[in-house]
This record gives structure tokens, sequence and C-alpha cells, in this order.
């Protein structure tokens, strides 16, 4: 059985404005992307545009959308969190897919043991499962993160 997560309306409030100016800073980053064209990204590539994450994350971290829109179904990002930094406990509207590429990151769903990636690890968060998550390493941490649904993080209290 999950943990319910309680909001009062005024985070809520604050929550759906946070999602909003985020998902205009990912439409403001979006790669310019030319119709059936495949393209490769690497998490250094000099071509990637870094925009803000939501304000309750890290100092330091950013998104990059790699395709799609970021309001829309379907869009891929990489996330990119501080060496030795925190991200707050929040949930996402969608499911999230990911693979780290960087560093060593664990994840901790509500209601379950924490996990540690390393490169190359794939872990799938479900839609609106709280969790908390924490850049092990001294370097950076970057994962690819593709959601099913538009781009969000919900922090909670």
């Amino acid at each position: 059985m999950q943990p319910k997560t309680q909001l009062t309306q005024q985070a809520v409030l604050t929550a759906a404005l946070t999602a909003l100016l985020c998902m205009g800073a990912l439409l403001i980053t979006m790669p310019a992307q030319a119709g059936n064209h495949a393209f490769i990204w690497t998490a250094d590539d000099d071509d990637l545009t870094w925009g803000p994450c939501p304000e309750f994350m890290p100092e330091g971290c950013g998104l990059a959308v790699l395709q799609g829109d970021p309001a829309s179904h379907n869009a891929d990002v990489f996330l990119r969190v501080p060496g030795n930094s925190t991200v707050a406990h929040h949930w996402h509207t969608s499911a999230e897919r990911m693979v780290l590429v960087a560093g060593e990151f664990e994840v901790d769903y509500d209601g379950q043991d924490p996990v540690i990636m390393t490169p190359g690890t794939y872990a799938y968060g479900p839609a609106r499962l709280p969790h908390t998550a924490h850049c092990r390493s001294d370097e950076e941490c970057v994962l690819f993160i593709a959601f099913e649904e538009p781009v969000d993080a919900i922090a909670t209290e």
C-alpha cells in the first residue's frame, strides 16, 4: 500500500504555477529539429540548451529538451543535477522512464527501498508516485528521462 500525499489548496496552486513556469522555461530551451530527420545528442553536446529546473530543485540543476514539446505528450529531456545534491520530495503527472548517463544517483520512491543507479541503469517511475533523489557522486548526475505526459515536477510538503 502506498502512502497518501495530502496537498492543501495553496500547495496545489503553488505546484500548478511552478509547473507552468517550468514548462514555459522548457519551451524556450527546445531545440529546433527538422521534420523526420534522425538526430543524436550527448550530455556534453555544446549545442544543447540547458534551462532551469523547478524552484524546489537544487541550485545548478538544469533541463535540456532533446525532442518533443515538454507541454505535450512524449517529450525527452536530460536532467542535470549537481554532485552531492538532493532533489526534494516531489511527483510527476506522467510516468517517467530514466537512464542514468553520468554520476551515481539514488532514487527513493515512497513505500519502496531506495535504488542506486550507475551509468546505464534504467528506472521506471509510475505517474504520481512521490519520491526524492540524491546525486551521490562528486561529479554531476545526468539522467535521460522520457515523459509520456507533459513534463512537470510537483513539490510535496
